[in-house]
């Protein structure tokens, strides 16, 4: 019986990492500042990040995408997030958006709009409402059924890339009395009537990531948009965490990664007392404890990637990977400013930046605190 284990990618997964690396510092990182200052959203980067094929990552071939595994777009993901989370996030926002469709649409549906992204069109992933947000369950959106169409209500917010998307995949209650069996999921076209954007939320970080609420007055929506069957929304809603969590990870892991490469340059030119920062033991231990939390949280979202793409359950591995690489970028970047001093406190260093932008890996996808939910009542399930 064969029980190695390997590492390594192939060198088409290596190719396609180097592609990545270099869009990432000739396209991303040298505008990150620009984009986090005046919070535009960043159309030149993402409209070449479309020529390259990125914003369409996990749609099939036949459909006009890339038909990335997941580890690939993991792969991926890290590299581009290393210049901005916030551009990266503004890039693969796609890819979650167009799960619901790929995960429960049918032949129709997928062809229809993985078509669209794949001409340039943008979409957002609507679940999270004000009252709603790792309480999935919990949301107040409803589908009313009226002959052939659903009536759509309700509103969603902290919606990433409401403001430039072509259409959207919504969760709502067709049944609100059955709760978890009563969500159903509907594509619905941001031209429709009835459908509106507010004006991007002013946040902590991630600033070249547009983040709105999007709201559904009466919205007539076909039924022919319906994916799946009535009832299915919730499940679909649970699939879909298990392949967009490793992506979240991914991104935690290139924010720590920049962060560290950004120590090792600076330690080596700073210096103090008559020698190089890294010298003294307690910024060099320092670095050397991010650089093995940065390893270790990579490991842990190339095996829960793996698993995916092996059709093996990966929902307790996405949970470990999302609650360590959020957890792991939040201290390191936190670490960073840290060893920057006072000049790491400073918005012309980066380290300022890469701190705001890590706190949210913390926050969505599943709260750092739900990841550990799912860890407990998967580890009692078991036993």
């Amino acid at each position: 019986m064969d029980s190695t284990v390997n590492f390594g990618l192939t060198a088409e997964q290596k190719e396609i990492q180097l592609l990545a690396r270099e869009f990432a510092r000739r396209e991303i990182a040298p505008h990150a500042e620009h984009y986090d200052k005046t919070h535009e959203y960043p159309w030149p980067i993402v409209k070449k990040a479309q020529e390259m094929g990125f914003t369409c990552q996990n749609i099939p071939v036949e459909y006009g995408g890339m038909g990335l595994s997941l580890l690939e777009e993991i792969i991926v993901g890290e590299e581009l997030a290393w210049g901005c989370s916030g551009m990266s996030t503004a890039i693969a926002v796609n890819g979650l958006a167009i799960l619901p469709i790929l995960i429960a649409g049918s032949e129709a549906q997928k062809k229809e709009y993985c078509g669209r992204m794949a001409d340039g069109q943008m979409a957002s992933y609507c679940a999270t409402e004000p009252e709603a947000g790792s309480d999935v369950a919990g949301i107040k959106t409803t589908a009313r059924k009226e002959g052939s169409h659903y009536i759509l209500n309700g509103s969603k917010t902290f919606i990433t890339g409401a403001t430039v998307a072509n259409f959207y995949t919504v969760f709502a209650y067709t049944d609100p009395d059955t709760r978890y069996n009563g969500m159903s999921c509907f594509i619905v076209d941001r031209d429709w009537d009835g459908v509106s954007v507010g004006k991007p939320f002013d946040k902590m970080g991630q600033h070249a990531s547009d983040t709105a609420e999007v709201v559904f007055d009466n919205v007539k929506v076909p039924a022919t948009h319906l994916l799946g069957k009535e009832g299915d929304g919730f499940l679909i809603a649970m699939k879909v965490f298990d392949r967009s969590r490793p992506g979240t990870a991914a991104g935690s892991v290139g924010v720590a990664q920049r962060a560290l490469d950004e120590c090792v340059r600076y330690a080596k030119e700073r210096s103090t007392w008559g020698q190089p920062l890294y010298k003294h033991q307690v910024i060099g231990h320092m670095i050397a404890d991010m650089a093995i939390e940065v390893e270790a949280a990579r490991l842990l979202v190339w095996k829960c990637a793996w698993a995916y793409d092996a059709g093996v359950s990966n929902t307790t591995l996405a949970a470990y990977a999302k609650a360590f690489a959020a957890d792991t970028a939040m201290k390191i970047t936190t670490n960073a400013v840290q060893v920057f001093g006072g000049y790491g406190y400073m918005a012309e260093y980066p380290v300022e930046k890469l701190m705001r932008d890590a706190k949210i890996f913390q926050i969505y996808e599943g709260t750092s605190q739900i990841q550990r939910n799912i860890i407990v009542r998967e580890l009692f399930r078991k036993g």
